[in-house]
């Protein structure tokens, strides 16, 4: 296991990339401050999961560059790049018991020593799962089986943290939970935090910067703290709803 300050965060800069998918494409320049929670927030189909999914490589762009922590990532796999993710759905392993799903972002081999398990289910503790560790992912409530996903993505203590709308399965009490765990691992690990969400109270909440992603581009950026009043961000009040009679 490497050292705990290795998962601190680290600058995301993607420059020029774009990328197409048919008649619709993708151009972001941006740069993502390190140690922070960012809030990504924009229409459906504007292209806030591919954003995500280009910084960790699920996607590759047809120009410009990705860097993380000032290395050219570009043409990395996800495996290669100092990222972890928390998709929508959990993704855990429905034969594996729980502490063997958590084990799996440690080591994919699963040959653990002593220590490694220690960690395990020390992570479980923290996401409020102390003694799951041998029940099996269908034993578990939703909210219960994303705990895990974000333990197994804790337990590999990478310096960037992305969140594509993980907890919007969730009913409100859940969901304020989940949320305001993520705001204090995030806290505490001084990670590079990006969680999409459709929800402008859920940035408003924990997020410390918000990007607005609309048409395939950033469409504008700022701290959280006052972003959805802003009347200089070209299309934030469509998306909001206050153009509307």
């Amino acid at each position: 296991m490497s050292d705990p300050s290795s998962s601190r965060g680290v600058e995301i800069v993607l420059d020029h990339v774009s990328l197409g998918f048919g008649e619709f494409a993708v151009a972001f320049n941006a740069a993502i401050a390190a140690g922070r929670l960012t809030a990504v927030v924009g229409p459906s189909g504007a292209g806030k999961s591919t954003l995500l999914n280009l910084i960790a490589g699920f996607e590759r762009p047809d120009a410009g560059t990705v860097a993380i922590g000032g290395r050219d990532v570009t043409r990395l796999g996800p495996a290669d790049r100092p990222v972890s993710m928390v998709f929508q759905e959990n993704n855990l392993f429905a034969h594996l018991d729980i502490g063997t799903n958590v084990a799996l972002g440690l080591d994919p081999s699963l040959k653990l020593a002593a220590d490694g398990w220690r960690i395990v289910e020390g992570a479980l503790d923290r996401v409020g799962l102390a003694g799951y560790a041998k029940r099996r992912p269908g034993s578990l409530s939703g909210g219960e089986r994303q705990r895990v996903a974000l333990a197994r993505a804790v337990v590999r203590r990478r310096p960037v943290l992305l969140l594509d709308e993980p907890f919007a399965a969730l009913g409100p009490g859940l969901k304020a939970d989940m949320l305001s765990l993520i705001g204090t691992l995030q806290r505490e690990t001084g990670m590079t935090a990006l969680m999409v969400t459709h929800q402008p109270d859920d940035a408003t909440a924990i997020a410390d910067e918000v990007l607005f992603v609309n048409r395939g581009r950033i469409g504008g950026a700022g701290p959280s703290q006052g972003f959805f009043s802003r009347d200089d961000i070209e299309g934030l009040g469509e998306y909001l709803g206050r153009n509307r009679m």
